[in-house]
């Protein structure tokens, strides 16, 4: 008998999506810090989850939608540093390198709370 085995989540995370970033993309729960927030948000753009990209972006900074590029394939996210973003913090950064099929996307990313619920707000491209 072969053991079946369900994939971990996109995020990088050991869990399956449902039990990782599936639940903060159904809004049965919220992400519990930054570093959890920025990667079900790398995962929405594996999933092409636009709803979720707007919902989790801070009203100040967001989008009117978001257009995704259809021959775009993400293969990995690797945190490289976070700051702050934590139950006791109000704002933190999180620097990560999003791979895809060609190339990467190293980015530092802002949060903030608002309401108890962290939110992107924007990000820049370290040299």
């Amino acid at each position: 008998m072969v053991a079946m085995t369900t994939p971990s989540c996109p995020c990088g995370l050991p869990e399956a999506y449902g039990a990782c970033c599936g639940r903060f993309h159904a809004g049965s729960a919220a992400a519990p810090t930054a570093e959890r927030l920025m990667r079900s948000r790398y995962c929405a753009f594996v999933r092409q989850d636009g709803a979720y990209l707007l919902r989790s972006w801070h009203p100040r900074t967001r989008p009117e939608r978001i257009d995704f590029d259809p021959g775009m394939r993400w293969t990995g996210l690797e945190i490289l540093d976070t700051d702050g973003g934590t139950a006791f913090h109000s704002t933190g950064t999180v620097t990560f390198r999003a791979s895809y099929r060609g190339g990467s996307l190293h980015e530092r990313s802002r949060f903030e709370r608002i309401g108890g619920a962290w939110v992107y707000v924007d990000g820049d491209f370290p040299g």
